[in-house]
Order: structure tokens, then C-alpha cells, then sequence
């Protein structure tokens, strides 16, 4: 190996040209899987003096190039580019026609009887299978050079075969991903398309008016898997659709608006994405915004907060009140109650259970109900399930909170008729 291709590979990679070495170096780094592919076989054909390597698919009758590196002049391949799978050396080598590793393709009957081996010309080549785990074939892993090298030999050989192994595992792992991703957007897309989701109603209970001040709008699912609504957001996030289905969920719970007392309002979670993208300027068009509260959740990312703050602005200044949801169940929420100046902030359930038991619990809550007082912010308690703790929280003087003690989530018409009976 020539000192010019060593130094190469230490520039690159920031070591010696130690296989496993590089192979290690590959699998940790932050790259995507097409650099990765790439300098995986930057790595095996500077290790060997070879001109080009590639990977290849085989895909009906043809070889596709996939990934390349190397000197293309003038050779001209591209990634992409693709000719007839029977015309190459790569199914030659697979049928047994050609050895795996040819230290000069001239000395060869069945190389020289092929065009390209002039045209180009090749001199020496190299050339393994690349199969997933299950034995299935997805197209070989070679390198070339114009000129011959009889100085290769086995040991080459197995070196090019512990780089397409590595290759292979990579491509196998790509493949499940696509997959997996089709099988998601099929099952989010499903859900859309057949309306396989539910809103329920949680009340908002003034404690001290002992009355129904408002009502939480919840998710549900009747699609398969069965799995909390929050799995289900996530997973649409992943396929690009977590803004139409938070959407949909929104259209729908405004439907039954109408049928919530004129002195309660709706609460609606809503992602920072969603917000940001200006869905909501239509879905929420001509609805009462002074008896609309957004939830934002603390699980929620937020990148720049004045940009979120600036979206909401025109909905706010016509009377749309804001909410953090979740706080006290991370560090992330405390930031979103100092950029954003929500109108209300809702205790997590993790503060509240057992708030009249645990210390820990209760001074952090306490802590928040009176930062709120300072800031002008209404608190809301999540997650009320005993009367020691609704005790408690009459202590601590929060005013407003909801819990299954105080009424489960349901359809409206059942949580209205229990209201009027309640």
C-alpha cells in the first residue's frame, strides 16, 4: 500500500489501517448509512490498492449501483446507474464462472470473452455475495483495479469478506426499518382513513365552587394494537403524520362544542409541531376562543420558544388561553412555563399521588402553586384518585383539578347526564 493511500485512510479515519480497527471506528460513529456504506468501502479498497469499489443491488434481471467510491474517470459510474445482471463480472462469480478473486482478469477465458474487461479495462477484482441473515440475496460487494496485482491472495480475500459481512449487516438493518416504517404508515394512515379513534371528556372540577368549570378533551383508540394514546401520537410522529392526526383528534372533539354548558371551556392538547405549522389557524376558525385552552405538554420538544410563542400570539389576543401540561414531571416543563407565560398550569399526576403522603411530592407542588400566584397563572391538579389527596390540595389552596375521583373521561352525553345528576 502506497504511503499516499496510508495517510488517506489515518486522515479519515484517525488510525492505522487495521480492519477491525476501522470497522469499529465505522460502528460508532454519528454517521448516516449511506456515509457510512461509503467509507466502509473507501476503508477496504485503500486497504487493498484497488481503484473502485462498489455495492450493488440485484433487482430484476439488472445490477444496480448503490454505493460507490473511488476513480470513476473514466470509468463513468454513478450511483444509481444499472446494466444487465447476466453481462457482469458479479454474476459470473456467483454462478462459479469466475473465481472471487482474480489477481488478472486477462489470464482468463471467461473474463477476456467479456467486453468490459478491455473497454475498462479490469486488471484485478474482487467480488463476494452480500446475503441477510435469512439467506437472502441482495447483490455483491466488489473492488477493482484497471491494472493487475498478483499480490493478492486469500488473506485479501477475507478481508474484503469481513468489510461486506459488516455491509450486509447495515443493509439487512435498513431494510427491517423500511419495513417496519411501511407498516407504520399503513397502520397510521388506516386509522385516519376509517376514523378509528374516539374523543372522551374528563371534567375540571372548581373545588371550592364544587361545580364543572371545564372539560379535558382525551384520545382514544379502537385500532389494533391496543396501546396508550401517546404510543399512538409518537408513532405517527414517526411517519410524518402526528400534525393530521393531532388535527382530526382537535375536529373532533369541537364537534359536541356545542353541547358543553356556555360557562365551561374545552381543553385541547396539541403538539408544538402542530402549532408551529399553522394548523390549527383553520381547524380552530369561527370556534369561541375564550372558551379554548391548548395543552402543551412538558414530554413535548420545544427548538426556539419565540417562535412558538409568536404562532400562538393571534390565537391568544383573541382570547385563547394556554396551558403546560405535565409540569413537575421533568426539567423541560419548568422551561416551558418561563418562555411561554401559560395562562394555567396543570400539576402532573406524578406530583399528585400520594401529595399527602410524600414531602418530596407536596414541596414541589406547593412550590409551583405559589410561583403561579406570583405570575398570575391558574394551577389545575391531574390525577386526583384518593380524598386524602383532594384534602391536601384544599391546603395547598389549589382551586381547580380533575382525577378520577373526581370524574372518569367519557363520551359527553354519559359525562353531562352524570353532571346534571351529580
Amino acid at each position: 500500500m502506497s504511503d499516499d493511500i496510508q495517510q488517506d485512510q489515518v486522515d479519515r479515519f484517525g488510525m492505522a489501517d487495521d480492519p477491525l480497527s476501522i470497522l469499529r471506528r465505522l460502528e460508532s460513529a454519528n454517521l448516516s448509512l449511506s456515509e457510512m456504506l461509503v467509507e466502509t468501502l473507501h476503508a477496504v479498497r485503500t486497504h487493498l490498492g484497488m481503484d473502485v469499489a462498489f455495492i450493488s443491488e440485484f433487482r430484476g434481471g439488472s445490477r444496480i449501483f448503490r454505493y460507490l467510491d473511488g476513480n470513476f474517470v473514466p470509468l463513468q459510474l454513478e450511483v444509481g446507474a444499472c446494466d444487465p445482471l447476466d453481462d457482469s463480472y458479479c454474476q459470473r462469480v456467483l454462478d462459479g464462472r469466475l473465481p472471487e478473486l482474480i489477481q488478472d482478469a486477462a489470464t482468463l477465458p471467461e473474463a477476456l470473452a467479456m467486453p468490459v474487461t478491455k473497454a475498462l479495462p479490469v486488471g484485478a477484482h474482487l467480488s463476494v455475495p452480500l446475503r441477510f441473515s435469512d439467506g437472502r440475496l441482495y447483490g455483491t460487494f466488489c473492488c477493482f483495479s484497471t491494472t493487475p496485482d498478483n499480490s493478492l491472495n486469500e488473506r485479501d480475500l477475507n478481508t474484503l469478506r469481513l468489510f461486506a459481512d459488516f455491509a450486509g449487516r447495515l443493509l439487512e438493518r435498513h431494510a427491517l426499518n423500511e419495513i417496519r416504517y411501511a407498516e407504520t404508515l399503513t397502520r397510521i394512515r388506516s386509522v385516519l382513513e376509517q376514523r378509528a379513534y374516539s374523543v372522551v371528556y374528563q371534567p375540571i372540577v372548581h373545588l371550592v365552587e364544587n361545580r364543572i368549570v371545564g372539560h379535558e378533551a382525551l384520545a382514544r383508540f379502537s385500532a389494533q394494537p391496543q396501546r396508550t394514546p401517546d404510543k399512538w401520537f409518537a408513532e405517527a410522529g414517526l411517519v410524518g403524520l402526528q400534525q393530521e392526526l393531532e388535527v382530526a383528534l382537535i375536529e373532533a372533539a369541537l364537534h359536541d362544542f356545542d353541547q358543553l354548558p356556555a360557562d365551561s371551556y374545552l381543553s385541547l392538547n396539541v403538539s408544538p409541531e402542530t402549532i408551529l405549522a399553522g394548523a390549527l389557524d383553520t381547524v380552530l376558525a369561527d370556534q369561541p376562543l375564550a372558551r379554548l385552552m391548548l395543552e402543551v405538554t412538558e414530554h413535548a420538544s420545544v427548538q426556539d420558544y419565540s417562535q412558538l410563542a409568536e404562532a400562538l400570539e393571534p390565537l391568544r389576543s383573541k382570547g385563547l388561553r394556554l396551558a403546560v401540561d405535565d409540569a413537575g414531571a421533568g426539567y423541560a416543563s419548568f422551561r416551558h412555563i418561563l418562555k411561554l407565560k401559560p395562562d394555567v398550569i396543570k400539576l402532573d399526576s406524578s406530583l399528585i399521588r400520594n401529595v399527602d403522603s410524600d414531602t418530596g411530592c407536596r414541596a414541589l407542588a406547593a412550590a409551583l402553586i405559589r410561583f403561579a400566584e406570583e405570575t398570575g397563572c391558574k394551577v389545575v391538579a391531574e390525577g386526583v384518585e384518593t380524598q386524602e389527596e383532594l384534602a391536601m390540595l384544599r391546603r395547598l389552596e389549589v382551586n381547580k383539578a380533575q382525577g378520577y375521583l373526581l370524574g372518569r373521561p367519557m363520551p359527553l352525553h354519559h359525562g353531562l347526564a352524570m353532571s346534571r345528576q351529580a
